[in-house]
């Protein structure tokens, strides 16, 4: 799980004339990317990102251009549904283009990517999800099922072919010759939109650079506009090498991951005046998982009792008297390893399990968060989304579709019950994952809230402080003999009626911070007793600071 000892770690690219990559492509030691806006086809230095066009003349042709790959003396792109070839030669290891773009041959549906092996071609189209196998003839060959649901760029590398997928922020390896999919993994940032291998010759190894290609928002300075601050979004694009490990015998595979200094903390700020005695005020600290480790965990401010609640760590803050005249910062502090996680469990991974262990069912399958599970509706939907599936992994899929397709995103100032929220037909992410546990735990899957927050994606912003805009809720579900997999709420909810993506189904980015398993976040006891909210929540007590600081980028 850790990193090995000083790994070398390889430069982010950024060529500064690029607005959107659809194809990247080393060879001979440069880097080849087409910028399918621009229309350029650019020859950068992976060491410095400095970037030149090489097709001055011929910039036009490539407008539009999708994938790239180069043999010895030819490149390929595409361009909607067509098949485009150039000549090339190498001047002293520069790229030059002998004859303008060449139309080749064309297939029936838009293409995504494009890839050589020899004289064979591998083409991806999300129209109808397939990777088209093709000669460089432009004779169809075969087709082989691509997985995910967005726009996937693709490379060949030996035996595999490699494909990432934009929507998914996933990236597959397939057997090249069956197109059967070995294993994939969460790529760290979204948006992937292409992919190629570069071979380190001084360590012989071969590492996997991914493009990655979106807008972001920005505040800009404008000396003719009152106010002078406007916000506007200008393109993002950036090629960063994806490090992986695929561990077959626990059926996982980790990626990228980052040492995180995580501070929360309370400030006392009663809205009225109050007074408690013998108040007990717990915080839930991170936990443990496989994809996340804790270097080290401090009090900040005031000193706590740390209890162990079944593996989960809870932080007790203890005043013999708590007034509202007096004023106090506390909490904790916490260096933790977090990676990107993606299980490999299968349907057929889950036949002729053994039955839920007693204490689970007792634990999990409950109501005991005002689920409403005894709410026609919610009786109603728990059959509804199980349909006839009994295969345990299709039935949890099954009913985050439901929920997926009965859900439309919302913010609400409170949470209400699951039977209130299908009506409505619109949620938070806490109601989302109180509807998802009530469908669950009636369909006889264990399953528990996870969270508390997500690390901001401010890309590669190493040793700032960043603080989150709001909290977050997801999920973990139980599998016999397999263990606790996590699944989001509704972050993958991106279209009314599907197909949703799965990246986050058995996965899970490294900007989830993981704590508050089977406990509350937070709690209040006063002389024994559960403080009542409608006398004093936490939330008219205390302001809580949330922060976030990215320190360094880890290898698994």
């Amino acid at each position: 799980m850790t990193s090995s000892s000083n790994p070398k770690f390889y430069p982010t690219i950024r060529p500064i004339v690029a607005t959107y990559l659809d194809g990247i492509c080393f060879k001979n030691d440069k880097l080849f990317a087409i910028d399918s806006r621009n229309g350029y086809l650019l020859s950068i230095n992976p060491e410095n990102s400095v970037t030149k066009i090489i097709n001055s003349t011929y910039w036009q042709d490539f407008i539009g251009a999708r994938g790239l790959c180069i043999s010895d003396n030819k490149l390929w792109f595409t361009n909607r549904e067509e098949i485009y070839v150039c000549s090339i030669e190498w001047e002293q290891g520069e790229l030059k283009i002998v004859t303008p773009p060449q139309y080749s041959f064309s297939v029936s549906y838009s293409a995504n990517g494009i890839a050589i092996w020899e004289n064979t071609l591998y083409i991806t189209t999300q129209k109808t999800g397939h990777i088209l196998v093709y000669s460089t003839a432009g004779e169809a060959i075969t087709k082989f099922y691509a997985p995910g649901i967005g726009y996937e760029n693709i490379t060949i590398k030996d035996e595999e072919i490699w494909l990432c997928d934009n929507l998914e922020q996933t990236v597959y390896c397939l057997d090249k010759v069956t197109g059967k999919l070995k294993y994939n993994m969460l790529t760290p940032f979204e948006y992937p939109t292409a992919l190629s291998f570069y071979h380190d010759d001084t360590e012989d190894r071969d590492i996997l650079y991914i493009a990655y290609s979106d807008q972001e928002p920005y505040i800009r300075d404008n000396p003719n506009a009152e106010p002078n601050h406007e916000l506007l979004y200008r393109d993002r694009t950036f090629i960063h090498p994806l490090y992986f490990k695929y561990d077959e015998d626990n059926k996982q595979t980790l990626s990228n991951g980052f040492l995180l200094e995580v501070t929360y903390l309370e400030e006392i700020s009663p809205l009225d005046s109050i007074e408690f005695k013998d108040l007990e005020w717990r915080i839930a600290l991170p936990t443990e998982s496989h994809r996340q480790k804790i270097k080290s965990v401090e009090a900040v401010g005031l000193p706590y009792i740390e209890e162990d609640y079944n593996g989960q760590k809870v932080a007790l803050f203890k005043f013999p008297k708590f007034t509202s005249d007096e004023r106090f910062v506390f909490g904790w502090r916490a260096v933790l390893e977090v990676w990107s996680i993606k299980y490999q469990i299968k349907p057929k991974d889950c036949e002729s399990l053994p039955p839920l262990p007693p204490e689970f069912e007792g634990k999990y399958l409950i109501d005991d968060d005002d689920l409403s599970m005894s709410t026609d509706i919610i009786l109603r939907g728990a059959e509804e989304a199980r349909g006839s599936e009994t295969n345990i992994l299709r039935k949890m899929y099954n009913i985050r579709n439901y929920v997926y397709d009965h859900l439309t995103y919302g913010i609400k100032p409170h949470i209400d019950t699951p039977d209130i929220v299908l009506k409505r037909g619109t949620g938070s992410c806490g109601e989302y994952l109180g509807l998802l546990l009530a469908l669950s735990r009636l369909n006889g899957i264990a399953c528990r809230t996870v969270g508390r927050y997500k690390c901001p994606m401010k890309v590669l912003h190493f040793g700032v402080p960043l603080v989150p805009d709001f909290n977050h809720v997801w999920m973990e579900f139980y599998i016999p003999t397999i263990g606790w997999l996590p699944m989001e709420s509704n972050p993958d909810d991106l279209d009314d009626g599907g197909p949703y993506p799965t990246r986050f189904f058995m996965g899970l980015s490294w900007y989830h911070v993981e704590m508050a398993k089977d406990v509350p976040f937070e709690t209040l006891i006063s002389e024994g007793l559960p403080v009542n909210k409608e006398k004093a929540s936490i939330g008219q007590l205390a302001i809580n600071h949330v922060s976030f600081t990215i320190l360094q980028e880890l290898q698994p």
